[in-house]
């Protein structure tokens, strides 16, 4: 099985992005290649982690052999992209002057340089231009560009390194909103799956669970839809890859084909979002970032908004339950249910896993949690400016429909009690 899907995954990515992304092990010194195309004059924005400096050397070494003048180098953004970090970043790129972005982080660090370059260049609040197509709306009423960005991933998470998405997060008030515009899809990127063995244990669980849940919402959004043969491949290869490799890097942290399998499952997630669109987990850990890690918000969510969507999605769910047979995490047969009986035995396999890896599976279990944050998901559910994830669900709902049916799949999250969600 192995060594299939780890072809399957270079043959998708490779149809993805062909020559605009380099990935795979010690193919850090390949930055300077990808930005020389793009821009002689240089600002580095990156992470601070344990081994970063190492890499970071890297990095500027192969920028200056390249002939790219670095002509600053800024500290990266917080988890979650927090509103201030985004303002600081803008400023610095603002008096720096780049002709090429190199952002050198995880997900965050790569949103926050995305939306700052937004700012830079069109100005205004990061609040005109969450929802979809707005930044490119503007660019053409400007008739300005975007400076080229080179994405050079550290973290196999949110693949922020190559899609259009952009996630901001107002820390006061604890709501995550997101920018949906090719046009800050980056020029180039790269990732050198050898960065992640130094990873901590939270960050890769927090990371494969993302690449889950990338691939499993867009495969249930597909349904009926042309696309949808490719999104099975993508899901399959990708969910097979964290379901089988998760588990045996935790144990092993520094084994090269798990770090590789990981890096290749959320690259792969990073095609499905580009394919399709996320749905109800996603929506929903937009309101638990100050409890949740986004990967682990989302995983816990995914196998209650299964449930719910299992009307409109028995095919991706006999796909998943296929999967979740193979790997051990469900029984023979499984496949051959139907309805709500395989719903929840799907959801029921994704919770095993979970438990097996060591996260929590319902939303009393994590602390800080009260009924405050399901009414934040809720009222945030209603908000136009998410309204793309609301309708970009198998099931859409309408904001009237959210108390309802939403409340109640995040009152099963709550308890665990499948039997609470209602289907539509």
């Amino acid at each position: 099985m192995t060594a299939p899907l780890f072809r399957e995954a270079y043959e998708l990515i490779t149809q993805f992005k062909g020559d605009a992304y380099v990935h795979g092990f010690g193919v850090l010194p390949e930055t300077g290649r990808l930005a020389v195309s793009l821009g002689r004059r240089a600002v580095l924005v990156r992470d601070a982690f344990a081994g970063a400096a190492g890499h970071e050397r890297t990095i500027l070494d192969s920028l200056r052999a390249a002939g790219v003048q670095v002509t600053g180098v800024l500290d990266g953004a917080a988890p979650n992209a927090p509103r201030e970090d985004l303002a600081r970043i803008t400023e610095g790129l603002v008096a720096l002057n780049p002709e090429v972005i190199v952002s050198f982080g995880g997900g965050s660090t790569i949103d926050a340089a995305k939306a700052a370059e937004v700012l830079r260049t069109l100005g205004g609040s990061i609040d005109d231009y969450f929802g979809t197509g707005l930044v490119s709306k503007t660019l053409v009423a400007s008739g300005r560009r975007l400076t080229p960005h080179v994405a050079v991933q550290t973290v196999s998470s949110s693949s922020a390194h190559l899609t259009k998405y952009s996630n901001i997060t107002d820390i006061a008030t604890g709501q995550k909103k997101l920018i949906v515009d090719e046009a800050i899809v980056p020029s180039r990127a790269l990732f050198d799956y050898a960065v992640t063995t130094g990873m901590p244990r939270a960050l890769t669980i927090d990371g494969g669970l993302d690449g889950i849940a990338h691939s499993l919402e867009v495969l249930f959004s597909a349904v009926g839809k042309p696309n949808y043969g490719l999104m099975e491949r993508v899901a399959r290869t990708g969910i097979s890859l964290v379901l089988e490799y998760l588990p045996k890097v935790l144990t092993h942290p520094e084994d090269r084909e798990g770090r590789e399998a990981l890096g290749l499952a959320t690259d792969l997630g990073g095609y499905a979002i580009m394919i399709g669109g996320t749905n109800g987990a996603h929506l929903t850990s937009f309101s638990l970032v100050d409890i949740l890690s986004h990967g682990r918000a989302c995983g816990m969510l995914n196998p209650y908004y299964a449930v719910f969507f299992t009307p409109a999605v028995e095919q991706p769910l006999k796909l998943v339950a296929g999967i979740c047979r193979d790997l051990g995490y469900a029984a023979p047969g499984v496949e051959n249910l139907e309805g709500r009986a395989l719903g929840e035995a799907v959801a029921n396999a994704l919770i095993g896993f979970e438990r097996r890896i060591g996260v929590p599976t319902t939303l009393s279990e994590v602390p800080g949690f009260t009924d405050a944050h399901v009414e934040r998901a809720l009222t945030a559910a209603k908000n136009p400016q998410l309204r793309m994830k609301l309708e970009n669900m198998p099931v859409p709902l309408t904001p009237e429909m959210v108390d309802d049916y939403m409340g109640a799949v995040l009152q099963a999250a709550k308890t665990g009690d499948l039997a609470l969600i209602r289907n539509v």
